[in-house]
């Protein structure tokens, strides 16, 4: 059978993680699914289509490409062919047809021996593709971010220090890309960010860090969130302490109202506030570039006061990336973050003065905190952050293993930034998103994509029961929702007045 689909009156890509470089999770473009289409026709049709790599992320989207075979609407999907507990051979980038099914092109790499140790860690990035949908960049087993050629798959090989592909890491036998590569363009020039973090149990000697390559000149920077004062990546034994890899799911936020990214490190040393260059689970604010204020200081920075609790209990705070706020009319505060980790703590963050002291290499200061409602620890599920066309209210949806809460954002009676909560649902949820005004996430370990109203948590509809997920989130693009499980699988679900099947069996 063949996919038939309606025309749209809105068409939108999905071009990284999380829709845009803020990692909202909110694709405002989209409107073909409605709450009351949800409501009306509950039953999604979903046929899987088999991969050939286990995809542990989200997969990013791209319509209208050109391609040898004509015009296509592309998928682009990063697997391992293991599950991240075990080492990995190879790891894959698919290009694959979002109305068939069909693999478009893709590309294999293979772990390399260096220095007598294997890079066998497990990928669970999500691609991104570039605003002018030319290229769509990947991490690879192999340590190195790669550029290809959207429509065709040719990598773009270029030699030299700013050539092509560009070297992430010198270890890739211990350290990884667990999170989404991010693009962010400011001033009109785009540049991809990629964080990285240590293999699963945090063994080895591993530093997280930032690359920030700017896609015009294949310029980058290197920021070390452990040895910031090295301003290269680090070789094995040159940093004398470990730890602090960044792995939330969407890797590097980026505001494009304060032009900063914000990078979430994970559980190490914090002594920056003392003189020392360490700066475990604290969120740090650089230039899109990847630059600070000199001697790899970042312009700001947030360190919960807690930080050697965090570190000891293994309770990382870059399990998570930053989420933007929008501020509410009124509001004392301009510009907003909300962190959370491991601990299911809510940090909210002034972003003009992270610290509430001035400077970055101070500890404390945030505005407000309130554990997510639903409990559990543990968390590594980027939140959902969504504007509400209707009254301009900002809301945030925190799901994880114990349930999904949807949190408010208002102000008190001296015009500051508030969080309350507004529902809470007890159902397991990865990532969310929100498109059209209806908030979707895939529920349950061997559950299914779920549709709920986003202002009073009714449930709009269910899809039939999917399969087995770890870190796997959806995405909604020209009315179809897309998700991998960690069978192999790809799903595509469409509501069933708008396609009469889905993909092709396999």
């Amino acid at each position: 059978m063949s996919c038939c689909v309606s025309a749209h009156s809105v068409a939108a890509d999905w071009l990284q993680f999380g829709y845009d470089a803020a990692h909202s999770g909110n694709n405002a473009a989209e409107t073909t699914i409605t709450a009351a289409d949800v409501s009306q026709r509950i039953t999604l049709y979903a046929n899987p289509f088999n991969l050939p790599a286990i995809v542990d992320s989200a997969p990013v989207y791209a319509r209208g490409v050109a391609t040898a075979n004509g015009t296509r609407n592309l998928l682009f999907l990063l697997g391992s062919d293991t599950t991240e507990d075990f080492w990995a051979k190879n790891s894959t980038l698919m290009a694959i047809d979002a109305d068939t099914g069909s693999i478009v092109w893709s590309h294999v790499i293979s772990a390399l021996v260096i220095n007598g140790q294997t890079s066998s860690q497990h990928a669970s990035s999500s691609p991104a593709i570039d605003p002018a949908k030319q290229y769509v960049y990947s991490f690879g087993i192999d340590g190195y971010a790669h550029k290809y050629r959207i429509g065709d798959g040719v990598e773009m090989l270029t030699p030299g220090p700013a050539g092509w592909p560009q070297q992430v890491t010198l270890k890739p036998y211990v350290e990884k890309v667990a999170s989404g590569l991010t693009i962010a363009t400011w001033k009109g020039t785009s540049y991809l960010e990629v964080v990285t973090s240590g293999r699963y149990g945090d063994g080895g000697d591993y530093q997280g860090h930032l690359v920030s390559i700017n896609l015009d000149t294949g310029a980058r920077t290197v920021f070390n969130f452990m040895c910031s004062n090295v301003s290269t990546l680090l070789a094995e034994g040159s940093c004398p302490t470990s730890l602090g890899g960044a792995w939330g799911r969407g890797g590097a936020t980026f505001d494009s109202a304060t032009g900063r990214i914000y990078v979430t490190s994970g559980n190490g040393i914090f002594d920056a506030d003392t003189g020392g260059t360490n700066w475990g689970d604290s969120v740090l604010a650089l230039a899109p570039n990847g630059t600070g204020l000199g001697a790899n200081m970042p312009y700001d920075s947030y360190t919960p006061s807690n930080f050697q609790y965090l570190y000891t209990s293994d309770l990382d705070l870059g399990s998570i990336s930053l989420a933007i706020l929008p501020a509410p009319a009124g509001s004392i505060v301009s510009h907003l973050g909300m962190q959370v980790g491991k601990d299911a703590v809510l940090r909210l963050i002034d972003l003009d003065n992270m610290s509430g002291a001035g400077a970055s290499a101070h500890v404390g200061g945030e505005l407000q905190l309130l554990n997510v409602q639903q409990g559990g620890s543990w968390m590594s599920e980027q939140p959902a952050v969504w504007v509400n066309p209707a009254d301009g209210s900002t809301w945030l949806f925190v799901g994880n293993g114990y349930g999904l809460s949807a949190v408010r954002l208002g102000l008190d009676g001296s015009h500051r930034p508030v969080l309350s909560y507004a529902w809470n649902v007890s159902d397991h949820s990865t990532s969310p998103i929100v498109a059209n005004g209806v908030l979707y996430y895939l529920g349950g370990f061997n559950g299914g994509i779920v549709a709920r109203d986003p202002l009073t948590g009714t449930m709009l509809g269910t899809s039939p029961t999917l399969g087995p997920s770890h870190w796997q989130s959806p995405i909604l693009a020209d009315g179809a929702i897309y998700v991998t499980d960690s069978a192999n699988r790809l799903w595509r679900l469409v509501l069933d007045r708008i396609f009469k099947d889905g993909f092709d069996g396999p």
